[in-house]
C-alpha cells in the first residue's frame, strides 16, 4: 500500500517539502532513485554542451533505456499515474530537452498505441515499446495547425484497397529523427473524420528536418515531416481512432506529463538557484544570506509546493476515474505560470552569471517558454477551464455581423 505523505521522508526535500513523493511506494521510490543517480552520472555532465551546440547526447540513451522506466517489471503492474508523474518530474528537473525526449515514447507514443490501437496491436507493440524496441514519436501538430487543430487538420488519408495514401506535413514532432515509428493522425478523405496510422520513419514519401535556431529545448531534435503520398497497409491503421475526439481523449491523459514536467523544471531551477546562492560571496558574506535573496528563493520553493501537490492530485484524479479534461487544463496552465516566474527568479538572484550555462539555471530560464506552450497553450487551456465553468465554448471570436 502506498505510504502516507510525510515531509521527513520526501524523496526529493528542496522541491517537495510537504512530502507528496513519500506516498509513493518502496519500489516506485527506488526506481526513482535509481533515476536521480543515473542523470547525475550519466545525463547531467553533457547536457549543457548539448544544449550550448543544439544537438542531441546519444550517448544518454541507453542508461536511461537500461533502468526500464516505461513499464518497470519490478512494479509488477501497470505504472500509476502518480509514478508516471514523478518520473517526468525527476527528469525534467535534470533537464526538460532529456524529460520531452523520452516522454515522447514512454508518454505520448505508448498513449497513441494503447489508446489508439487494438487489442492484436496492443498486444504486439506495447512489450516492444516498454523495451524501446520500436521508438516512436506522436505526429499531430501541422506547420499551419496547432491550437486549431481540432478542426484544422489538414493532413489527408486516402483508402486504396487494402491500403492508404497519406499526404500532408506534421510540425515541432520532437524527437522524430531519431524514431523508427510515426503515430500519424491525418483526415480520411472520404468520411473527413481524422484517423491513425502507424507509419515507418523509412518509408518511402516520408521526408524529415531538423528545425534549427531554437532558443528553447534545444537538446531535443525536432522535425518538420514531410508526407508525400505515403502508403501505409490497412493492418497499421489505429483501429481505435475513428474523430478527433478519440485524439482529444489521448491529449487528456498526455497533458498531465507536461504538467509534470513544468514543475520539474521549476524545481530544477530551484536546486540550481540554491547550489549557486549558497556558494557565492559578495560584500564578504553568502549571497544566500541576503535577506532579499532568502525572500525569493522561499517565493520560489511555494511554487515549486503548490505545482507538485497539483499536479499529485491530477494523478490521483486519473486513478480514481474522475479525471476530466478541465482537471489536466487547470492543472497545466497553473503549473506552467508557477513554473515561469520560478524560473525567472532563479535567473534573478543568480545575477549576470544566471545568463550562462555554468550557473545551470539558463536552460531552464529559456526552455520554460517552450513547455508553456506545447501540449495546449495557456490561452487554449485557460478556455478549456472557462468553458467548464460557464458552459459556454469560447474558443472562436463572435464574428461581428
Amino acid at each position: 500500500m502506498p505510504q502516507t505523505a510525510d515531509p521527513q521522508h520526501s524523496l526529493f526535500p528542496v522541491s517537495d517539502p510537504l512530502g507528496v513523493s513519500a506516498s509513493l511506494t518502496d519500489a516506485e521510490r527506488g526506481l526513482l532513485e535509481s533515476l536521480e543517480r543515473t542523470l547525475a552520472d550519466d545525463v547531467a555532465p553533457y547536457v549543457n554542451d548539448a544544449w550550448d551546440q543544439g544537438r542531441f547526447p546519444d550517448r544518454i540513451v541507453p542508461p536511461l533505456v537500461d533502468l526500464d522506466l516505461v513499464e518497470p517489471v519490478v512494479l509488477d503492474a501497470d505504472p500509476r499515474p502518480l509514478f508516471r508523474g514523478f518520473r517526468c518530474f525527476t527528469l525534467a528537473k535534470t533537464d526538460a530537452s532529456v524529460a520531452t525526449f523520452h516522454t515522447a515514447q514512454a508518454g505520448l507514443f505508448r498513449t497513441a498505441v494503447l489508446e489508439g490501437g487494438d487489442e492484436e496491436t496492443i498486444r504486439e507493440w506495447r512489450p516492444k515499446i516498454a523495451s524501446w524496441e520500436r521508438f516512436g514519436v506522436f505526429c499531430l501538430t501541422e506547420p499551419d495547425h496547432g491550437s486549431d487543430v481540432a478542426g484544422g487538420l489538414a493532413t489527408t488519408a486516402r483508402r486504396e484497397g487494402d491500403a492508404w495514401r497519406l499526404t500532408g506535413a506534421k510540425r515541432w514532432i520532437g524527437g522524430a529523427t531519431q524514431a523508427d515509428w510515426l503515430a500519424v493522425f491525418a483526415r480520411d478523405e472520404d468520411d473527413s473524420e481524422v484517423k491513425g496510422f502507424l507509419v515507418p520513419t523509412d518509408a518511402p514519401g516520408v521526408e524529415m528536418e531538423t528545425i534549427q535556431g531554437k532558443a528553447a529545448l534545444r537538446i531535443v531534435q525536432n522535425a518538420h515531416i514531410t508526407l508525400d503520398d505515403v502508403e501505409v497497409p490497412e493492418s497499421m491503421r489505429l483501429k481505435n481512432v475513428r474523430s478527433f475526439q478519440d485524439v482529444a481523449r489521448m491529449l487528456r491523459l498526455m497533458r498531465s506529463d507536461v504538467a509534470w514536467i513544468a514543475a520539474g523544471v521549476a524545481a530544477g531551477s530551484l536546486e540550481a538557484a540554491l547550489r549557486y546562492v549558497t556558494g557565492r560571496e559578495q560584500f564578504g558574506m553568502s549571497v544566500g544570506s541576503f535577506q532579499l535573496i532568502q525572500e525569493k528563493l522561499a517565493r520560489m520553493q511555494g511554487n515549486v509546493a503548490q505545482s507538485v501537490s497539483m499536479c499529485a492530485s491530477l494523478s490521483e484524479a486519473q486513478e480514481n476515474g474522475s479525471y476530466r479534461d478541465e482537471h489536466s487544463a487547470l492543472t497545466k496552465a497553473t503549473v506552467c505560470l508557477r513554473m515561469r516566474e520560478t524560473v525567472a527568479l532563479a535567473r534573478e538572484v543568480c545575477g549576470g552569471n544566471g545568463i550562462t550555462l555554468e550557473a545551470d539555471v539558463a536552460r531552464f530560464f529559456a526552455d520554460a517558454e517552450a513547455i508553456y506552450s506545447y501540449e495546449g497553450s495557456h490561452e487554449i487551456n485557460s478556455l478549456i477551464v472557462g468553458r467548464s465553468l460557464t458552459g459556454i465554448g469560447a474558443f472562436v471570436p463572435r464574428r461581428r455581423s
